[in-house]
């Protein structure tokens, strides 16, 4: 077989006028930087090639022209499909301008969209995107009125509305490796990430195009262990060695062994966060952290909820992710993000977006930068500035639970914390929470109306969404309500009971945060909504391994519920719920008596396929049971006057 290490300048020749080229990339991870280089200077000396079209998922740069921007001179790029466009603001600038036909897809979208490419189909169906600026109905992702093409159609298959992304032929494909043999076998080993590197040169190579690989290191051929090969050579091209400066693993790191997934770090105690507005919204953010559930935390205000895990003893006991395909560990920050230490595993981008798109997520933690009173969020367009939306649509749509964070104005905020107390030294210039959002990121309406729970956490105060819109839950001690935050809005939150924010969010010291999520006492567990005429029975995350627990619960539901002199309906949260099985039939006689004594409709959950058939075998002893998968869809049957609503649990 031939040799096909070549130079970068041959590589870039490679690349004609009017050619599709993909590239991969995680902000500095795995990007192909010295690729990017020689097409950019190449194109500096001789003009060619010209009017390429950029499709690409994840941002790729670092904002001071490394990355994507390599490609920014006026006719070297005619158009741009791409997921984030923050870290390229020279391209940017010329898509708002309409220099460039720009579109902004949903991250996760445009990384399955290389799979459909590569397998022949016509496109990506997804509801990902749905009433937000992505539907054709609110512009079809259009970045200017260059972008004239439909690309995103709005279908209706089996009933339901779906977005349709049209595929396109890709002719080039620019990646990135660790190690290659003579034949063009790519190995990741030093990578920190794997991102879409095998689907991008399954598409390039099943649409008739070229696949060119930039890597550190050659070595012979034939001595890459075959398990360790991510693109196979017969996909591959060409191979350019690239020097050192051109191929660090992040844009902040020449190389750091843990990235890889292939070593530990010691855990040495990081310091501390300082007690600033970012540890306090991160502070209070963690509160909803699911002990033993699956997180993702955004880029920016939502990295710093990790720091405070590590900080509270938490990180052993939820699973933090990143969507270019960081499972468990601790996610980096900054430039490096995107990469992680002591993970659990490091899988493909698209696959990581298969499991959100499907809610796979316990909660997601991400930014926002404003809201309206609907709860519409925009993290994505601020009128000269083109952020892009990244995988925000995918994980914000699709989390279980969803948590905002952001500080409540911006521009020159400064507030100062301790003994319990916020104070507001310095109002920010600019609102965040306005009568209407530029642009619609998240779409709180659709929100509402499927009944996914969201807060909106600021340093000074706590939204919830509602139907009817955002309902402020809590302010923080120290705080005015009028002068802080009502005269700081663009419109009138929902208002009623508000509670006091935790003191310890505001407190320099260890909140205690690991006792307070591993340990809920049941008067706390087992409670009776007064308004909603429900009886709230909390089982998450608590173990029942012997008679006197079971006992216990029975004799607490009893005390709330008795004195109410009549039959009560129920909700049971069964979420990560486990039962020994020696006491499994206890368990069903104690619910058993109950369900005769007391309870009216009982609707039951748990976002656990396992513990759903396991619970409801347990509770067949009387009748066929219904666990949901949601709080949501318990509390949709209850309101339908019985546990059967069909689809959206494990019926057994």
């Amino acid at each position: 077989m031939p040799d096909k290490i070549v130079p970068a300048r041959d590589a870039a020749a490679l690349v004609h006028s009017g050619d599709t080229v993909t590239t991969s990339g995680f902000v500095g991870a795995g990007v192909p930087d010295g690729l990017l280089k020689a097409l950019g200077d190449r194109f500096a000396e001789e003009g060619h090639p010209r009017d390429l079209t950029l499709l690409f998922a994840a941002g790729q740069g670092d904002g001071k022209g490394r990355g994507l921007d390599r490609l920014a001179a006026p006719g070297l790029v005619k158009r741009i499909i791409g997921g984030h466009w923050g870290l390229i603001p020279k391209l940017g600038a010329r898509a708002l301008a309409g220099e460039i036909e720009g579109w902004n897809f949903p991250q996760g979208v445009i990384s399955h969209l290389y799979r459909d490419i590569a397998a022949g189909k016509p496109g990506t169906l997804s509801h990902v995107g749905l009433e937000t600026f992505v539907d054709p109905r609110h512009g079809g992702g259009r970045i200017s009125d260059a972008a004239k093409e439909d690309l995103v159609e709005l279908v209706t298959v089996g009933g339901v509305e779906r977005l349709f992304f049209k595929a396109m032929p890709i002719h080039v494909a620019l990646l990135r490796g660790s190690t290659a043999d003579q034949r063009g076998n790519i190995t990741m080993e030093r990578e920190a990430l794997i991102l879409d590197n095998l689907a991008q040169a399954m598409a390039a190579r099943n649409s008739g195009g070229v696949v060119i690989v930039q890597v550190d290191e050659v070595v012979a051929a034939g001595t890459l262990p075959a398990r360790e090969v991510v693109i196979p050579g017969a996909l591959v091209d060409a191979v350019v060695l690239a020097p050192p400066e051109l191929h660090p693993q992040t844009y902040a790191t020449q190389y750091n062994r843990y990235y890889t997934g292939r070593y530990r770090a010691p855990l040495d105690g990081a310091a501390p966060l300082p007690l600033t507005d970012r540890k306090i919204i991160a502070r209070r953010a963690a509160f909803e952290l699911p002990v033993g559930g699956v997180v993702n935390l955004g880029i920016g205000m939502p990295e710093g909820v990790a720091a405070v895990a590590a900080e509270e003893g938490l990180l052993d006991h939820v699973t933090l992710t990143a969507e270019p395909g960081v499972i468990g560990g601790q996610p980096a920050s900054g430039l490096d993000f995107g990469a992680a230490v002591n993970t659990d595993a490091i899988i493909a981008q698209n696959q990581q977006f298969d499991f959100y798109d499907g809610g796979g997520l316990d909660l997601a933690c991400l930014g926002m930068a404003e809201v309206d009173g609907t709860g519409n969020v925009n993290v994505s367009r601020f009128g000269p500035k083109l952020a892009g939306s990244g995988g925000f649509i995918n994980i914000s749509q699709n989390a279980r639970h969803l948590v905002f964070t952001g500080t409540f104005t911006a521009g020159g905020l400064s507030v100062r914390a301790g003994d319990g107390q916020l104070e507001i030294a310095v109002e920010g210039r600019a609102r965040k929470f306005g009568a209407t959002v530029e642009q619609i990121t998240f779409s709180g309406t659709r929100a509402a109306r499927l009944g996914q729970p969201v807060l909106y956490v600021t340093e000074r105060c706590v939204f919830r969404l509602e139907p009817q819109g955002l309902r402020l839950v809590e302010i923080a001690p120290g705080v005015d309500l009028q002068r802080d935050i009502l005269d700081q809005m663009g419109f009138t939150p929902l208002l009623g009971e508000v509670a006091i924010m935790d003191p310890r969010i505001f407190t320099d010291a260890p909140m205690g945060l690991k006792d307070d999520l591993l340990t809920i006492p049941l008067e706390r567990r087992i409670t009776w909504d007064a308004a909603r005429e429900i009886l709230f029975i909390n089982l998450s995350r608590l173990a029942v391994r012997t008679p006197a627990d079971i006992e216990a619960i029975r004799q607490r539901v009893d005390a709330v519920a008795g004195p109410l002199g009549r039959r009560v309906d129920v909700v049971v949260n069964y979420d990560q719920f486990h039962i020994a099985e020696p006491v499994e039939r206890a368990w069903g006689e104690m619910v058993d008596d109950l369900e005769a004594r007391l309870y009216g409709t009982v609707s039951r959950y748990s976002s656990s396929a396992f513990l759903r058939r396991r619970l409801g075998r347990t509770l067949e002893r009387r009748r066929r049971a219904t666990i949901h998968d949601s709080e949501h869809a318990a509390e949709e049957a209850l309101r339908h006057g019985a546990d059967n609503a069909a689809g959206h649990g494990e019926v057994v």
